[in-house]
């Protein structure tokens, strides 16, 4: 069989992502904002000097570059030819969700269009017939149909088009053109929400039926789960999800390969180079780990390599169990606190949105605030955004709803949640608690947590911003806002 499909490959441990969480820019551009052209010398930095084994490539919400194959063995084939696109280094498309993503649904065609044409490139490269792309990422997937429309459009009308006849006569398209490889490509589901996440398992367990797989990759949000749900509420919905995918893996017999969408923020998962160990720790079932912006350049390239080496090389644990009925009661009690307060945030962080520097030359990805009313009607921006308005005037978002949580939802999530004072010492370290924003219920019970130790530059940048928006003097929040940043080394 041609291409990958049938063969169990190394699956990687690390996904370095185009999200723009990043305060400083890579040497490799003279460009604030990256380009397309830059994200191509991206994606050779990161396998080349990071040592990730896997760059997710965008193909939503941008002008989208479906050569990048070809870019990279032209541009860069010397070390191609030494390390192997789909066998030792992979390049997985991050197609848009036409169920959800209307206007550029036709844009997932050309994307899956463009997989032969990328094989072409890499067998006249190489000489051999590994596919450079054998798989997609699907946003905000909340059925099997959404996965399994992917997985049938391009064995039925990319690949099966080659033996259609033109014109009536005896010449099949592929006899003209040449063959369709690969025969069949992976699709991975990436559940952003609770009713996807929770739902992981079911809507796998469909899939399996009637394909033959030895294994199955699932991508787990982490970010936008918080920004619906809350610090706590993403947290345990992951362990959830990696709880039952572990199950469903043992009775059927198919391995799932988990992916954790963990930023640097502790709000979007606290993954930075010097947290490796304790977040893979929590994360107990996690395969594959990202590397997003600020992973890869909010910190030193030695600190990267090392701990990308160390996601590499580690034991991968098994999932632990958790009581789902009484995490789930639970979540709903402190997402319904959350969520009061993030609605009465709102207006102000939209004010400091409008003032967050761009890192990405894209329009970002729908998120789930673009079709969701699931927050009472408010509007916000994308995740990134929402967590970097929050902490530049100091009010780090990992604290709201805490106080929504009774002693015994306390115990459970101390239990579960093994890192949590860990997260919330991180956080608040860039807490202004002096902010006329901070709900007078977190000033109450956060010293029943930790004890605050704000970081004194972080906080006077904090009150200037926030005095600088109340008194709509607009002219230096952008420089406040990146100077803040740069003390935290994430911009959102």
């Amino acid at each position: 069989m041609n291409g990958q499909y049938g063969k169990h490959l190394k699956i990687p441990r690390t996904m370095s992502t185009q999200h723009p969480d990043n305060v400083h820019t890579p040497f490799f551009t003279e460009n604030i904002e990256l380009t397309g052209e830059d994200e191509v010398k991206e994606a050779y930095y990161v396998y080349s000097h990071l040592g990730c084994t896997e760059q997710m490539w965008d193909c939503e919400g941008k002008e989208v570059d479906n050569y990048v194959v070809k870019k990279l063995l032209s541009r860069y084939g010397n070390y191609f030819q030494d390390h192997r696109l789909g066998r030792d280094l992979f390049l997985t498309l991050r197609v848009p969700n036409p169920d959800i993503e209307r206007t550029e649904a036709k844009i997932l065609l050309e994307t899956l269009g463009s997989i032969p044409r990328s094989y072409d490139v890499a067998h006249h490269f190489y000489g051999d017939d590994h596919a450079p792309i054998f798989e997609v990422i699907l946003p905000m997937t909340s059925s099997f149909a959404s996965i399994d429309n992917i997985y049938q459009y391009y064995r039925d009308f990319v690949v099966g088009q080659q033996y259609k006849r033109l014109g009536g006569r005896d010449l099949t398209i592929a006899e003209w053109i040449g063959p369709f490889h690969p025969d069949k490509i992976r699709v991975i589901p990436l559940f952003e929400d609770k009713d996807g996440m929770l739902s992981a398992d079911s809507i796998l367990r469909r899939y399996f039926q009637d394909k033959d797989l030895d294994y199955q990759r699932v991508f787990l949000a982490r970010s936008d789960p918080a920004v619906n749900y809350g610090q706590i509420g993403a947290v345990l919905l992951n362990k959830i999800a990696l709880w039952r995918l572990h199950l469903l893996s043992e009775e059927t017999g198919v391995s799932v390969y988990p992916i954790i969408g963990a930023g640097s923020a502790p709000f979007r998962g606290n993954l930075r180079p010097d947290t490796v160990k304790r977040v893979t720790d929590e994360y107990a079932g996690a395969y594959t780990f990202t590397i997003q912006s600020a992973f890869k350049y909010d910190a030193h390239l030695e600190d990267v390599a090392a701990a990308i080496r160390y996601l590499e090389e580690r034991e991968i644990d098994k999932a632990r169990e958790i009581d789902d009925t009484y995490a789930i009661q639970l979540v709903e009690r402190y997402a319904a606190g959350y969520q009061k307060q993030i609605q009465t945030l709102a207006p102000l962080i939209n004010r400091v949105a409008a003032h967050i520097p761009s890192r990405r030359k894209r329009k970002l990805h729908v998120g789930l605030f673009g079709y969701s009313r699931n927050m009472g009607g408010v509007s916000l921006p994308r995740a990134i955004t929402v967590t970097a308005a929050l902490y530049s005037i100091g009010i780090p978002p990992e604290v709201l709803g805490l106080h929504a949580l009774t002693d015994r939802d306390r115990d459970f999530v101390m239990e579960h949640y093994r890192y949590i004072v860990d997260d919330l010492n991180d956080a608040c370290r860039y807490l202004n608690p002096e902010s006329s924003f901070l709900p007078e219920e977190i000033k109450k019970i956060l010293p029943e947590w930790i004890d605050v130790s704000p970081n004194t530059e972080h906080m006077a940048l904090a009150s200037q911003i926030e005095e600088a928006i109340g008194a709509c003097q607009i002219e230096s929040l952008q420089d406040m806002i990146i100077r803040a940043g740069a003390v935290r080394k994430f911009l959102g």
